[in-house]
């Protein structure tokens, strides 16, 4: 069954409560919480022509490092029509699923989940390029100038909507090393990022050779992928990451804890300095291989030698690529260092796939027209407060009108900033806050683990708040 689907036919020139810029997975859970609020009159924009969520990466067997519950709303509102599970019996799959005993669900069905939410969830506006954004000081209100391109035509159509918040989720973009850069933007030898594997596997797996660079969850699983369609002996295969090691992610059941909300509340209350450090220091919680990824690699080598002999691979890690370029129009020459050897050497390559992650689109395009009411930090970037809204001059800020950030905010709150996890929780802060009360109820504690000696304050509303008891006695009685 498709959840029944309310529309809101506002006057044109009415402000809306929200506009959300950017529909990925984070602004669509806030578009899915938002849809049975009646007092919220909310849209949202993407670019693109239909939700897609990395597409060259939706290998075969490929599962996604959260539990099936981080779905858009469940961890806030498991009632939701918009639960990954309603998405399964929209599909008659539920006992399917239930026999299959999955927690962890492939990537295409996380993908395919939201694509179904997307496509029956009202006030989605593909298609829609969001060009800027203005504060009208004269009636406190945003205006969100927006292109609309027919597809059939190629007429574009401008268009503006009135404001009083505003939701930037435009997620994150392919990272390419400056070294690398020159390599994907000239023609020639096939240079790829990860982003776009699938797109290109035949053109890589018809190279006589192939390197991987990066030592992430992407680079282990387009190695296994590539290490699969090679034939036995001739796999030909370089696997090289900066890490010390292919080192397998913090999956503990404590360790995990860092993607509470307890630890994001911890985490943004630090000095600047201490959470930079932090995140530096945090990488394996969110950089690291998945266990199972490893074992099915060494699963796949290691029957690669039951007839004798060793796969044609090589997995170093520990090595910087410090330059690379191209040898005549064939090739490729990667000159490579590791550190703790003070080593150099080169490798020559047919093809290359740069698994060299992503990294938060900026916003100070989008947002240029708002710069001079922007707070920043000691590094330039945008302050976010606890209810993730871009902090602003009083003049914009005063006048009830807020910006609201999703994903863009790991400096000011940490590693569980793009986990899919925090999805709904932080999509609930935020209606919360525009609505400016408890629209849906969140947790006062989700860890076991108490961050920092110094604890706040609970955030419950005093109707939800346990009662302290009160002591039999003063003090000790005495004999």
């Amino acid at each position: 069954m498709t959840p029944q689907t309310h529309p809101r036919h506002p006057a044109p020139d009415t402000p809306r409560d929200l506009v959300g810029i950017g529909i990925g997975p984070f602004n669509l859970s806030l578009a899915a919480l938002a849809h049975p609020l009646a007092e919220v009159d909310a849209v949202f924009y993407d670019q693109n022509p239909a939700f897609s969520w990395h597409p060259g990466l939706l290998l075969d067997g490929a599962r996604i490092q959260v539990p099936f519950l981080a779905d858009l709303v469940t961890l806030v509102d498991p009632a939701s029509p918009w639960t990954f599970l309603n998405h399964l019996r929209s599909r008659d799959r539920l006992f399917p699923f239930y026999f299959a005993e999955r927690f962890h669900i492939q990537r295409a069905e996380y993908d395919a989940y939201c694509r179904w939410v997307a496509e029956n969830l009202p006030g989605l506006r593909f298609g829609h390029h969001v060009d800027a954004v203005r504060f009208n000081p004269e009636r406190d209100v945003f205006e969100v100038d927006h292109i609309r391109r027919d597809p059939a035509t190629g007429i574009e159509e401008l268009g503006r909507t009135h404001a009083r918040n505003i939701v930037v989720g435009i997620g994150t973009e392919p990272d390419v090393p400056d070294t690398l850069r020159p390599l994907v933007d000239a023609p020639g030898v096939p240079v790829v990022h990860a982003a776009d594997y699938l797109t290109h596997r035949d053109t890589l797996l018809a190279a006589g050779h192939i390197t991987v660079v990066g030592s992430g969850q992407s680079g282990a699983e387009i190695f296994l992928d590539l290490l699969r369609h090679r034939p036995a002996g001739h796999e030909r295969l370089h696997w090289l990451g900066r890490t010390e090691s292919f080192a397998p992610m913090e999956y503990s059941k404590l360790g995990l804890e860092h993607f509470t909300p307890d630890y994001t509340r911890y985490f943004q209350a630090l000095a600047e300095p201490v959470r930079d450090r932090l995140v530096a220091s945090q990488w394996q919680l969110h950089k690291g291989i998945d266990a199972d990824t490893l074992a099915a690699i060494h699963d796949e080598l290691y029957r690669r030698t039951l007839d004798g002999g060793w796969p044609d691979t090589v997995l170093t890690p520990g090595v910087a690529v410090r330059t690379a370029g191209r040898l005549a129009t064939t090739k490729i020459e990667l000159h490579l260092e590791h550190p703790d050897q003070n080593a150099r050497t080169r490798l020559t390559t047919d093809a290359v796939v740069l698994a060299t992650g992503y990294r938060e689109r900026p916003l100070n395009r989008l947002l240029a027209g708002l710069d001079p009411y922007l707070r920043r930090d000691n590094k330039e970037r945008p302050r976010v407060d606890d209810t993730y809204r871009l902090v602003m001059d009083p003049t914009v800020s005063g006048s009830g009108c807020h910006v609201y950030v999703q994903n863009a905010e790991r400096h000011t709150h940490g590693v569980g900033t793009p986990d899919l996890g925090l999805a709904a929780w932080r999509s609930a802060t935020i209606l919360n806050a525009v609505t400016g009360k408890e629209t849906y109820p969140l947790p006062d504690r989700t860890a076991f683990t108490t961050f920092g000696l110094e604890q706040p304050e609970p955030r419950l509303p005093e109707a939800r708040r346990p009662k302290a008891l009160t002591p039999l006695t003063e003090g000790i009685r005495g004999s």
